[in-house]
């Protein structure tokens, strides 16, 4: 039994050996043919080489430096040089300039047209001489490798070193004996594959930073958005909940406001009261959830919320930091919606913050307007007297402005003035949006 067993674990290992050998021509044809090479990013885009431009100048002028100098390798000395010659070379030096666009493509003819010119040249080649490969013939081969190399994955660009290497091999033991060269073109070949293996996991690295850094700014903002939306929540929550707990006690108290009220009409405010008790308990519920999550808040929970009865309150505070503030109030000053009264007062409130934050020395000015259907505020300040240091991190105050004023179905803007001070102007109308 352990002999048999054993024999079959020959037999799997040999089978397992066959299939990749099996597979191989098949693995080749799609690593050094049919898969694509890195698409390069267009220019200015991360991951871009800046030095691509100088680097197709320097290429196109190597190329033609190399093209000239191995022409008097492809014949005797002192013989004419024929058109097939130069018809070579030009293939070699158009084989690199490709090389930029289609790096896979122009490595097989470099691979090619270095196996015809050591066919060609071995005529030329006198004793002691660079053979199979050239001069001209390993810089061709290994610039062709360093652009591959630059495009493709290493485990390919691994393949086509070795391709190579073989390939030279083949040419030298069948010509004749001038193998000087084997061991410099093999030099020159790993060189080329190990430099541009490690400028590309560099351009890879360059590229998945850039990516990560703006996935990271992107979530930075979205947790901010949300951090803003669940602070208007909190408040709104507040608002909400002592109207519903208004309505309760006016439902409960109204049949005693009535002499001999009916039972259609106790039944409606027991229904009525019923409701309103209901929804508060579901409004705590559901909203309540963001209070828990926020100590400060969770302290605050039996504060009022600000209206702009408070705003003379805001300015002082302002103006005991050390900036100078007027307010203005025009049209007929009245109580407006609840929601309406708190975006105002935290509108004017964000906006002098930033005056406070970024612009040193400035002024500021506070406007409310009372109008028929929507009340607006225009907070201004001055150009700072300095420049304000510049905060790190995504802010909260236009943005939480801009989600205030749209769940109201108002209106934002802001933008620099020109005196080089700011300018918010937040309309909010009265009635919510449609």
């Amino acid at each position: 039994m352990p002999k048999l067993s054993g024999m079959t674990g020959v037999a799997g290992a040999g089978g397992r050996i066959a299939a990749v050998v099996r597979r191989l021509p098949y693995a080749l044809r799609e690593d050094l043919w049919t898969a694509p090479v890195d698409p390069l990013p267009p220019m200015g885009e991360p991951g871009s080489p800046v030095w691509r431009p100088a680097f197709g100048m320097l290429l196109t002028l190597g190329a033609t430096a190399v093209a000239v100098w191995h022409v008097p390798d492809l014949v005797p000395h002192g013989a004419a040089v024929p058109e097939y010659a130069v018809l070579l070379v030009v293939c070699q030096a158009m084989a690199l300039l490709v090389g930029m666009w289609q790096p896979l493509y122009a490595w097989w003819a470099s691979l090619v047209l270095m196996a015809v010119s050591v066919r060609i040249t071995e005529s030329a080649m006198s004793p002691g001489e660079l053979f199979p490969w050239t001069g001209p013939e390993i810089a061709t081969q290994s610039t062709a490798l360093f652009l591959l190399t630059l495009r493709v994955h290493p485990r390919r660009a691994c393949l086509a070193l070795a391709l190579s290497l073989l390939t030279g091999l083949v040419a030298g033991f069948t010509t004749r004996p001038h193998h000087y060269s084997l061991g410099i073109g093999a030099a020159a070949f790993v060189t080329a594959v190990v430099t541009g293996a490690a400028l590309r996991a560099l351009r890879v690295a360059r590229t998945e930073l850039v990516v990560q850094s703006g996935l990271t700014e992107e979530e930075r903002s979205r947790r901010t958005l949300l951090e803003e939306r669940n602070r208007i929540a909190r408040e709104l929550h507040d608002v909400v909940a002592h109207h519903m707990s208004v309505i309760s006690i006016q439902a409960q108290v109204a049949p005693h406001l009535v002499e001999n009220p009916s039972d259609e009409l106790r039944e409606n405010l027991a229904g009525i009261r019923e409701n309103a008790v209901e929804a508060l308990a579901e409004l705590r519920r559901v909203l309540g959830v963001l209070r828990s999550e926020d100590a400060v808040a969770d302290g605050l929970r039996q504060a009022p919320q600000p209206t702009l009865e408070r705003l003379d309150e805001l300015i002082g505070k302002v103006r005991s930091a050390g900036v100078s503030v007027a307010a203005e109030t025009t049209g007929r000053r009245r109580p407006l919606p609840p929601g309406v009264e708190l975006s105002a007062f935290r509108i004017v409130q964000e906006a002098l913050s930033n005056v406070l934050r970024h612009a040193p020395g400035a002024g500021a000015r506070v406007e409310v307007g009372y109008h028929s259907s929507a009340v607006t505020v225009r907070v201004t300040n001055t150009a700072p007297e300095v420049p304000a240091a510049r905060a790190g991190g995504v802010g909260h105050g236009l943005l939480g402005m801009r989600e205030r004023t749209a769940m109201l179905g108002g209106d934002l803007t802001h933008g620099r003035t020109p005196g080089g001070g700011y300018e918010v102007l937040a309309t909010l109308p009265l009635e919510g949006p449609a």
